[in-house]
């Protein structure tokens, strides 16, 4: 008896990429249930196997092709690409997609009474961090030398208990530095999710499934970036009107029923639709201005 075979995407199992990389999933199509504590999750309706494990342990898996694919935060992956190139080990994998979800930053946060005064009164410092190759990166870049003292959680106590001078860690609003006295000085680098996949050929029925995955993904990306917008403009200012619209795309201009001097148009933007631009079209005379989300697109 011959199996299928499934390809394999390792996803984070609980925090902060988990529930964004489960509703891509669900936009895309894939019929699955991680709401039990089981590691490996089917997908129903596609071959396709889903690994829920820790963030720092996607990347490795991808590398060394346990996993065909992954969607990790750059900050893990390149910590663990550098940290990899350090021993010498395999640390290739290709960069498929960009997400448009998780982004942080990766900066060094100092107490509150800290005078900062540039990144050279940082030099011979020490940090609490999780990502110490990013921090070393970081330094030599700047011609700084900092020391390091490794935290898997807890960083931001680091300084108050006397383990640290500063930290450098992850930042989203900056809610929990000001909660612990620390002000964030200086960004080492700023970071989203990504799809990655191993280096080497899927086989050809694995290639497959993911050319049907990778149109999926890229159409709720670009939709959720997107907006559709319908309005009535008067036929002979179409061209002022098509001039404000955002984006690339070519509006679609449409006769209305009964109406001889106002045609519809039809757009989708793909950059953002400001309050000015729906001013500034009500001022040559459009109405019904629509500016709707698209759940899903397909070139």
């Amino acid at each position: 008896m011959t199996t299928e075979p499934r390809l394999r995407i390792a996803m984070q199992k609980s925090g902060r990429l988990s529930d964004d990389t489960q509703a891509l999933f669900k936009r895309c199509g894939l019929k699955l249930n991680v709401g039990d504590r089981r590691l490996l999750a089917h997908v129903t309706n596609m071959p396709i196997d889903i690994m829920r494990v820790r963030s720092s342990d996607i990347p490795g898996l991808v590398m060394d092709g346990v996993c065909d694919l992954g969607i990790v935060g750059d900050n893990t992956l390149e910590e663990e690409e550098l940290s990899r190139a350090l021993i010498g080990s395999q640390n290739s994998y290709i960069r498929t997609t960009p997400l448009n979800f998780g982004g942080c930053r990766f900066s060094i946060a100092m107490p509150e009474e800290f005078e900062y005064t540039g990144l050279q009164c940082l030099d011979g410092l020490r940090f609490a961090t999780t990502y110490p190759q990013l921090l070393n990166r970081f330094a030599k870049d700047n011609g700084i030398n900092v020391e390091f003292c490794l935290l898997k959680g807890s960083v931001e106590v680091a300084p108050r208990v006397g383990l640290a001078d500063g930290i450098c860690d992850l930042v989203s609003t900056g809610a929990t530095l000001e909660a612990n006295g620390l002000k964030e000085v200086a960004e080492v680098f700023r970071s989203k999710a990504s799809l990655i996949q191993r280096s080497d050929a899927l086989c050809e029925e694995k290639q497959a499934i993911l050319n049907t995955l990778l149109p999926r993904i890229h159409g709720v990306m670009k939709a959720k970036e997107s907006k559709y917008i319908m309005l009535h403009a008067p036929k002979n200012k179409i061209d002022n009107v098509c001039k404000l619209m955002p984006g690339k795309e070519t509006p679609t201009v449409l006769p209305l029923a009964g109406i001889d001097d106002m045609v519809a148009v039809h757009v989708v933007a793909t950059e953002t639709f400001f309050w000015e631009t729906m001013e500034s079209l009500k001022t040559l005379g459009c109405n019904s201005i629509l500016v709707m989300p698209i759940e899903k697109m397909m070139g």
